[in-house]
């Protein structure tokens, strides 16, 4: 199937740091996109893939699993490890999840994690219903573009294949065992008004993670897809200054970009 216009993965070849960024279940690469060239502009190599069965149609989606949208990530990492000095993660909502897990994963060959509203838990399923019913209903609807912003709007899918969504649970189980691993120093970026994913799931996160070098901030004025809403210049603006107080030399590519 073609790729939804506005969906496509993105990728620049900038300075010796590069950004990983991973976007959301049922989302896409336009989530994350404005956040993605941001960071282009200034200096940095950035890859915004697009993960197995995200957007094209949900019936894609019901055919792939957390292996296939791990894998995707790993791939791009190891990718950006062999021409960059030092790479950084990030994502929104499970993206925040994949991102967590790849840190854990590699340890010192991430330099630093960025995580917007990220998921911990499956939410507005019965965890005990899940694995019955994808064999009985194919789909359920899904909160989409939960974004305050007049005019914003999320490019995704409006249903969730169950088969997709048990197998996240699953991720998220993984993930949640792995936490413990993540040492690396960590931002947090979440909305106190998000209608997909609870503060509790940043709690938890923040209560597992063995970084010392931790910073939360709160965005007051959005919603889940923060990176599309009020709140979004904010996070652009912080995740850099975080990755250039981990990585000195991203302030003096920008300065060369901008000039």
């Amino acid at each position: 199937m073609p790729v939804l216009p506005g969906a496509e993965p993105y990728r620049h070849e900038g300075g010796e740091v590069g950004v990983l960024l991973c976007h959301g279940f049922t989302g896409s690469p336009q989530s994350l996109r404005p956040w993605a060239e941001y960071l282009a502009e200034h200096g940095l190599t950035v890859s915004l893939p697009l993960l197995p069965g995200h957007g094209t149609r949900w019936e894609d989606m019901q055919l792939t699993g957390w292996q296939d949208w791990y894998a995707e990530v790993d791939r791009e990492l190891r990718s950006l490890r062999e021409r960059c000095r030092e790479v950084f993660v990030a994502g929104l909502s499970m993206g925040g999840t994949l991102a967590l897990r790849l840190a854990a994963k590699h340890g010192e060959a991430v330099g630093g994690v960025v995580v917007v509203n990220p998921a911990n838990r499956m939410h507005g399923f019965s965890p005990y219903a899940l694995p019955v019913a994808r064999h009985l209903v194919r789909t359920s609807k899904v909160i989409a573009s939960d974004i305050a912003k007049a005019g914003s709007a999320e490019l995704g899918y409006d249903r969730v294949p169950l088969h997709a969504a048990h197998s996240l649970r699953n991720f998220f189980r993984l993930v949640d065992g792995e936490l413990p691993q993540v040492t690396q120093p960590l931002l947090v970026l979440r909305s106190p008004q998000d209608h997909v994913v609870p503060p509790a799931d940043s709690a938890r996160i923040l209560g597992r993670v063995s970084s010392r070098d931790v910073t939360e901030i709160l965005l007051e004025q959005s919603y889940h897809v923060a990176t599309l809403d009020h709140d979004a210049d904010r996070i652009f603006e912080e995740s850099l200054a975080f990755i250039g107080r981990l990585a000195p030399s991203v302030g003096k590519e920008g300065t060369a970009a901008g000039g």
